[in-house]
Order: structure tokens, then sequence, then C-alpha cells
């Protein structure tokens, strides 16, 4: 009988601990975790977003909490085990979060003066003697070089492709030191002569520019990349339907309508943005051709692959090119 009592009072604790978990996971299931990318100080990035993740938290009807991580992979892959619904990304991140992480972009920010995109910039200090890349590249042996997170557009792709890939200059051994590291990070690392030149976005040195001009004005912009599409918002693709377009809803209209619309204009200028507009994964395929260029680069640079394997790697990324060209 005791024994019986036991295994009764045993099977009602399992059962409690069970429907606990169901509600925990109901709960969570009534929370949106959204993933911002590590482009500056988290304290910063949180005080910034605060005001529009209250107000999607408002709209939705549910918890808006803000994930950040010390790297852009630890937004991608919260996003690939479910622990980030929502996220704001740079357009290669955006990328290995559609290709890894079951990710879909679905809309982009717009910037104060209604262009859509910003800039890859490369800095030195104001007075340093490098005057443009070509220096930089001339005089690297001696130099300490600062480069952004291996998943940012800006901080890392887009140079790699523009100063690198088109100088055929390997940046690992070409420096006599390089790090890497968020873009305020290197900017700072440049006016504290940390380093001697560095990569960052042009929008962080906006805010830069903003919360610091004496800073900035510590700086000297040496080179300026072609124009960069916006950053996209990107959402976990199996979101139902509806939770997807009131998102959607809420961010195209942020700023533009609604009782607090003056009030979420304040806080988009403090993001250094005007809105957001609807976008698509279409937005990533020139991030697409940079990597496959990148990639072609250097498989034509490899002496160590025979001529046929060289040829089918070749091929395979020109048919690649191709598809995203007609795309």
């Amino acid at each position: 009988m005791f024994k019986k009592l036991i295994s009764t009072a045993a099977m009602s604790l399992a059962v409690l601990a069970s429907s606990s978990a169901v509600v925990h996971a109901q709960e969570a299931g009534k929370e949106i975790n959204f993933g911002i990318i590590s482009t500056e100080s988290s304290q910063n990035l949180k005080q910034d977003w605060q005001p529009v993740l209250d107000a999607m938290s408002k709209k939705l009807g549910v918890k808006v909490n803000g994930f950040f991580a010390s790297d852009y992979a630890g937004i991608i892959e919260g996003m690939r085990f479910g622990k980030v619904q929502v996220a704001w990304f740079g357009n290669k991140s955006a990328m290995e979060a559609v290709d890894r992480a079951g990710g879909e972009v679905f809309a982009h920010v717009m910037n104060t003066d209604g262009t859509e995109g910003y800039y890859s910039l490369v800095g030195v200090p104001a007075d340093s003697p490098l005057k443009s890349v070509d220096d930089i590249l001339k005089n690297s042996k001696t130099l300490n070089f600062g480069i952004g997170d291996p998943n940012s557009t800006s901080g890392f792709l887009v140079p790699s492709y523009y100063i690198f890939g088109q100088n055929k200059v390997d940046p690992k051994t070409a420096f006599k030191t390089i790090r890497s590291a968020e873009h305020s990070a290197n900017i700072l690392s440049v006016v504290n002569k940390q380093v001697d030149a560095a990569v960052f976005a042009s929008d962080t040195l906006a805010l830069i520019e903003a919360r610091q001009p004496d800073v900035a004005n510590k700086l000297r912009i040496v080179w300026k990349s072609p124009l960069i599409a916006a950053d996209p918002l990107v959402w976990k693709k199996d979101l139902p339907a509806a939770t997807k377009e009131k998102i959607k809803d809420f961010f195209v209209n942020y700023g533009k309508t609604g009782p607090n619309a003056a009030q979420e204009k304040v806080a988009l200028e403090k993001l250094k943005y005007s809105g957001f507009k609807e976008s698509s994964d279409a937005q990533l395929i020139p991030v697409r051709q940079l990597e496959l260029f990148k990639e072609k680069t250097k498989i034509e640079a490899d002496n160590n692959l025979s001529v046929e394997d060289k040829k089918s790697k070749l091929d395979a990324i020109n048919g690649k090119l191709a598809a995203l060209a007609k795309a």
C-alpha cells in the first residue's frame, strides 16, 4: 500500500511538472525576442531600440524582449534555435540567417535623408600621413588594421571584396597586426591610435558624430564603398502568418500613422532612421554576388587545385552568378 501511495505521488508530481512545462512553453510563446546585432555597446543599443520594442509589444499584445549577443553569430544562432523570432541585421548576417536559421527578410530601415542604404568606410587618425587605401596597402606590413565582425556586411564583406579581393591582397598576412571588432570600437581604436586604420559603417559614424563630435573630429575618411542596401529586418519564416502580418504592419507604419507617430519619430531620430520599408530576400542578391565573387577570386588564385577541379568549381560559381543576375 505504501509503495502504491509513493508511486501515485510520484506520478502526480510528474504530471504537475509536465503541466508546469506546458505552461512555461505557452508563456514563452507569448513573448518575442528581438535580436539586435552588436554594432556598438549593448547599453547604447538597448537605450536606442527600447522605445521601438515597447511600442511593438503594445501593438502585438505580447512582451517583446531585446536579445543581445557579443557578436553577430550569436543572433544568427539564436534565431536558428528558436531563441530569436525577429531581428535587425546587416545584409551579410541576414543572408546567414536566411540560409542557416530559417529567416526571411520582410523590411529594411530608411535613413533620415530618405536614402535606402549606407556605406562601408575606412578611417585613419586626422593627423595620419595615410591619404588613401593605396597608401594603406603599400605600407600594410608596418600598420595595425581594424576590420569588422566576419558576419558584418560593411565591416567585413564589402571591404574584403572591394579593397582586398580586387587588389589580390590577403588581409590576414598583409598587415603587421589585424584585429576584429564592432564598428564603434574600431572608430575609438583609430581615434586612440591603437590601430592605424579601421573599417566601420557610415551609420555608426553618424551616431558618433551626433553623440561625440569631438571623437568624430579626430577621424579622417580615406575610403568609401559603393552604396550598400539598408539594414534588413528578418523574422523566423515559420512564425504564424497572422503574427507576421502584425509585425510587418507595425514596422512599415511606425512613425507615420497613429496617435503616437510624433513620439515614434523621436525614437527613430535616435536610431538615425526615418522609418522602415517593406522588403524581401531579393535585397540580399548583391551580397550573394559579392560572396561568390570573393570565392571565385580565391579559387582562381589556388594553385593546389587541379585544372579539372578549378574549372568545375568556377563553372558552379558562374552558374550561381548567372542565376542571381536573372533574379
